[in-house]
């Protein structure tokens, strides 16, 4: 029986729903705010920071329970939450890291009645047959294995295919979740330790914007041939083909491609394949799709990345080298686009990474956004340089043998040195970092001494080698930036001796701007600790002849009190 629906056109439960959400994020933003705002104007920074990791924690899994418990967006705003490294303290976003997109699958019946009124022909006539139970259930949409009618796999020369159904309801779940997620973006838009770092309410667009094209099929189509036309010449990469004439808005049919799992490590070695040469293939796929077609799969967790052995007649690379596999890449819902601009700066940093040069590091931290124009990178420069010449060309698996304490120490200084600087992670790198998390993953399950990052600078130089016309493009323009800064120079340097000449230049030190914090926090608390002193004596002066005065000036001394010991306990 359908729900009814109240007079704003929502049944009861998506109003429940909605309140459920927003009042889940009022509880945990009011919890913030008293512990990390309102305790420590009181002195009780000690307190609210002794509870810190064990409430991230505890608010993290209410979350968890909350996204299983409810489905829809909920799940994926916890996977996407829990790449926010820049944002969230680790707490939250390891407890979010393992959250599934595993729901109870709808009952068959409505699957059937949409597939029909989608494809409008009865299923007997799409498909010779149609298996009851799905293969996956998310919270968008059930997969399903099929076989094609015999006309049209003969005229398409396959018959196994997979159908992507949406789940029946799915667009008003939706449309109440980004609903709730605008208001709480809203909210947390007022936060200044948030809205310095990220814009949430833009970042809610852009959450919106995917999730509206991966409810619509058609988009996903569109994704699949895009990707698979930037990989065309290249052996190692497949996709499936789409059946258009059995696809619609809701409903999409492809071929079956299921084959190896990529995290299935003992499946790849009986198929005679080398675990640590498909790590090392997906990380070169991975950095294919970041800085040279600027199209990325945005989820490509072990499920949607397949391993197909190739054939006995091996087919061949674009060099001629013998294929041994392919990896084959499935659900293009979820994508990401590197804009031309952003791809160009991307390709900087990994030339500044493979040539071990700190000043163009910092300079395309500048320019991809990470580094706010105010920075002082000075600094900086001096940590990136020492980390270059100590650990640059450093396999990850030789790192055991380096000195713990050699590298607790540089992750002390880039610490100290990353909170000091306006620092910040564009919107723009939402599903890059999460990208980059999952394929991490990946690459790991198949060879623990393997990280991907170890594949960047071979990658890089083969790209600094020709790697195409953006690269060239870029090396232009930065051969371009390179004789425009000579011919500025000479006014440049005039101009600076001029302000030294009239005592305007300034250098800063973020070490000494943090001893002056640091100095000027003692003042305060000496400051208060010398009003309490004399509160204490004022009211032990006046006592004996006004009690109740006298009691005031104890209990008001307290005040004072807590911010001397309080603050004076926490800069120890």
């Amino acid at each position: 029986m359908p729900q009814s629906k109240s007079a704003t056109g929502k049944s009861p439960a998506l109003q429940a729903r909605y309140r459920r959400i927003t009042r889940f994020a009022a509880l945990a933003l009011a919890q913030t705010w008293w512990f990390e705002l309102v305790l420590p104007r009181f002195g009780l920074s000690k307190l609210a920071a002794q509870s810190r990791v064990k409430r991230a924690t505890k608010l993290a899994r209410k979350f968890h329970d909350l996204a299983l418990d409810l489905g829809g967006l909920m799940i994926k705003v916890g996977q996407f939450l829990s790449a926010r490294i820049d944002v969230l303290p680790v707490e939250i976003t390891r407890e979010l890291e393992g959250l599934q997109d595993k729901v109870a699958p709808v009952p068959f019946d409505q699957i059937l009645s949409l597939i029909e009124h989608e494809l409008e022909m009865s299923a007997q006539v799409a498909f010779l047959n149609l298996q009851v139970e799905p293969i996956a259930a998310a919270s968008l949409g059930q997969a399903y294995r099929a076989t094609l009618s015999p006309g049209l796999a003969s005229e398409l020369g396959m018959s196994d295919v997979i159908v992507k159904v949406l789940r029946p309801g799915i667009e008003d779940i939706v449309d109440v979740d980004l609903r709730a997620l605008r208001r709480i973006g809203a909210w947390v838009s007022r936060v200044k330790l948030v809205s310095r770092r990220t814009d949430a309410p833009a970042l809610v667009e852009e959450f919106a914007k995917i999730t509206l094209e991966e409810i619509d099929y058609r988009h996903e189509a569109a994704n699949l041939e895009r990707f698979a036309a930037d990989f065309a010449t290249d052996a190692r990469v497949q996709t499936p083909s789409i059946v258009w004439e059995r696809s619609a808005r809701r409903v999409l049919t492809l071929s079956d491609v299921t084959a190896i799992k990529i995290s299935d490590v003992d499946g790849l070695l009986a198929a005679g394949l080398n675990p640590n040469a498909v790590a090392a293939e997906l990380a070169r796929v991975t950095f294919e799709q970041f800085f040279v077609t600027g199209f990325f799969h945005a989820d490509p967790h072990p499920g949607n990345i397949f391993v197909t052995p190739a054939p006995l007649a091996a087919a061949e690379g674009a060099t001629g080298a013998q294929v041994e596999f392919a990896l084959t890449f499935i659900d293009f819902g979820m994508m990401g686009q590197i804009p031309p601009e952003l791809r160009a700066n991307l390709q900087r940093f990994i030339f500044a990474v493979a040539s071990r040069d700190a000043r163009a590091w910092v300079a395309a931290c500048e320019r991809l956004g990470v580094l706010l124009p105010s920075a002082d990178t000075v600094v900086l420069e001096s940590a990136i340089s020492a980390l270059f010449d100590r650990f640059g060309g450093v396999a990850v698996s030789e790192l055991v043998q380096v000195d713990p304490d050699e590298i607790r120490e540089f992750a002390i200084r880039f610490n100290e040195i990353v909170r000091t600087l306006p620092f910040q992670l564009p919107n723009d790198f939402l599903f890059l970092l999460r990208a980059i998390s999952l394929i991490s993953g990946v690459t790991s399950s198949l060879n623990r001494e393997f990280n991907m990052w170890d594949a960047l600078d071979p990658f890089a130089r083969t790209l600094l080698n020709g790697g195409g016309k953006s690269t060239l493009r870029t090396l232009g323009k930065d051969a371009l930036g390179f004789a425009n800064t000579l011919v500025r120079l000479p006014g440049r340097i005039d101009a600076l001796a001029s302000r030294a000449e009239r005592g305007e230049l300034v250098i800063r030190n973020p070490e000494l701007e943090r001893r002056v914090r640091s100095l000027d926090s003692s003042v305060r608390r000496c400051t208060s600790a010398v009003i309490f002193v004399g509160l204490l004596i004022a009211g032990v002066l006046v006592i004996d002849r006004h009690e109740s005065l006298g009691t005031t000036l104890f209990i008001v001394s307290v005040l004072p009190l807590l911010h001397a010991i309080g603050l004076g306990r926490i800069s120890k």
